[in-house]
């Protein structure tokens, strides 16, 4: 093997070598900066501190009995955890949605909306997270997630669903 080609091997390996060595500055050395230590995607289910993982892992919603905005222990449940969350990411507001099913008048829907949303945001309120943080909204029935004339659609139906919403203030 000649000079130039065992100077060119050379040179080559130590080129591939450096391409291998992840880690040199700390972080994440990928183009992009598109995962973290922890190794997953930012922004994905998996990133919890993303909305994905809100909505997926941490549950966006809560559910309600007929004509009722009294809290279920599994509702609680879910509200702790999004009351969990909120704390740790405090550059999101959220706005609660109040949600209805199709039976009743369009008045009371609306108002059985607002007293589900209410009661979400004082749970949350009532577990550390700032009220001016969340903002409450009434759909009644007007936003159905599903459409049947059958309890199992109405019981969808009856929900109160928090909408996170990046601060952009400051």
């Amino acid at each position: 093997m000649s000079g130039f080609t065992k100077v060119a091997l050379l040179l080559a390996s130590l080129a591939l070598s450096a391409c291998s060595n992840t880690g040199v500055f700390g972080g994440d050395d990928t183009l992009g900066g598109s995962t973290t230590e922890a190794n997953y995607e930012l922004g994905s289910v998996d990133d919890p501190n993303s909305v994905a993982h809100f909505q997926s892992v941490v549950g966006d919603r809560v559910l309600f009995t007929v004509d009722q905005s009294d809290l279920t222990e599994e509702g609680k449940q879910i509200l702790l955890s999004q009351a969990n969350w909120l704390l740790a990411n405090t550059a999101f507001t959220a706005v609660i949605e109040g949600h209805a099913d199709e039976q009743g008048t369009r008045e009371y829907n609306l108002a059985l909306g607002a007293r589900r949303a209410s009661a979400v945001k004082e749970f949350i309120v009532s577990r550390g997270v700032a009220g001016s943080r969340l903002r409450t909204v009434s759909y009644g029935k007007e936003r159905p997630l599903e459409v049947c004339s059958a309890e199992a659609c109405y019981a969808q139906n009856r929900r109160a669903v928090t909408v996170l919403q990046a601060d952009l203030s400051g």
